[in-house]
């Protein structure tokens, strides 16, 4: 009898300082999600530090990662034509330099076009996501992998998009072509596609979660424009973030009929994951809710990276320079060295369109401009 009152005493002990998630909690607590804001928090916008060379071209989506002692981001620039994938270099994470092209169009005089011929939107995949971690990308077969929207059709995010797959066994520091899969993996026209994504797909982020939370090592998650639910107008603007899964990398399913961070109106985008104690933090940015007219950079957590809690407080980055003073959106978020860089896309007023950065230290102030 002594020993099972012992045995269920111990285990009574494991289960109350067990992280939430094996206790099946779902909700974050307001006390954590105010604990996650005041880590991650950058208050100092430092400013610009990758813009295009001209204002024919613009430039969104930032994805940093470490190799050896030095930082590199991958970036999309659209000229009017599409989107391609570009490589910069940093020692400080500050002074960036300009290295070429990871992702270019495509031959497009050719009989059989191919599907992404216009549009290739790349985002770097399998990082180590712990905070404040090595920030490195890792091989899974051998290869580096990004996933990005592609396209064929000329134009700001033209015709049908879908979310392609990329890999390289090169290092992912050096400039050159990485390879493609010849279509995409995930689109509107697939007969599974999700009321909230049977338009268009855009941004993905994928993560390998070795623990097989969802039953899958690898899970992406993704935005899309979709029809509206049953009780909402149907001219509302819509993009959502939902969920797929993956055990090769290249065959990918659905994860859930409905998105998973979402809100009534307006955009809910380009999440990105990484992980803060036993939660799960996904930086993702907001525009046109009810009541707003610009875009700025939001957070959820989660403790099973299906069920997320969105922060109600302040937003992490929203409009007040002058370079950033119509649109911040698009994260990517690093600590280092106990300084939290929080990248994202700035837009100007006259709808230039470049790389900037908010720190929670002050680091002074960047002397690149819009050209």
């Amino acid at each position: 009898m002594r020993r099972r009152f012992y045995f269920i005493y111990i285990l009574g002990l494991v289960l109350l300082t067990a992280p939430a998630a094996l206790h099946g909690q779902q909700t974050v607590p307001a006390e954590k999600m105010q604990q996650i804001y005041d880590e991650i928090k950058t208050p100092f916008k430092y400013g610009l530090v990758v813009t295009p060379e001209n204002d024919t071209k613009k430039i969104d989506c930032p994805s940093v990662f470490r190799k050896g002692k030095y930082w590199y981001m991958t970036w999309i620039q659209f000229d009017g034509r599409g989107y391609e994938t570009w490589l910069s270099k940093s020692r400080d994470l500050l002074i960036w330099t300009t290295l070429g092209k990871i992702m270019s169009f495509s031959d497009t005089s050719k009989v059989v076009v191919q599907w992404d011929a216009n549009q290739k939107a790349g985002y770097t995949a399998l990082q180590d996501t712990r905070w404040e971690g090595s920030y490195k990308l890792k091989k899974f077969m051998g290869n580096y992998w990004m996933s990005y929207i592609g396209g064929h059709e000329r134009g700001y995010e033209s015709g049908q998009l879908g979310i392609g797959i990329a890999y390289t066994k090169q290092s992912p520091v050096k400039v050159h072509e990485w390879n493609r899969y010849g279509s995409p993996v995930l689109s509107a026209s697939d007969s599974l596609v999700r009321w909230w994504e049977n338009k268009k797909l855009y941004k993905s982020s994928i993560i390998w979660d070795k623990n097989k939370t969802t039953g899958f090592p690898f899970v992406m998650y993704y935005n899309a424009n979709g029809d509206t639910s049953n009780n909402t107008p149907k001219w509302r603007w819509f993009e959502r973030i939902g969920m797929a899964v993956s055990n090769d990398m290249i065959h990918w399913e659905r994860y859930k009929t409905d998105p998973v961070v979402h809100h009534k109106i307006g955009i809910t985008g380009d999440g990105v994951i990484q992980k803060i104690g036993d939660l799960w933090v996904m930086f993702y940015f907001g525009a046109f809710w009810e009541g707003r007219k610009d875009a700025f950079n939001r957070f959820a957590c989660s403790y099973d990276l299906v069920n997320w809690t969105d922060w109600t407080g302040e937003d992490l980055v929203q409009p007040s320079e002058d370079f950033d003073a119509k649109y911040v959106h698009k994260s990517y978020v690093v600590k280092w060295k106990g300084t939290v860089y929080h990248f994202y896309c700035a837009v100007d007023k006259k709808d230039h369109r470049g790389i900037a950065v908010a720190t929670s230290t002050d680091k002074g102030k960047s002397s690149v401009t819009f050209k």
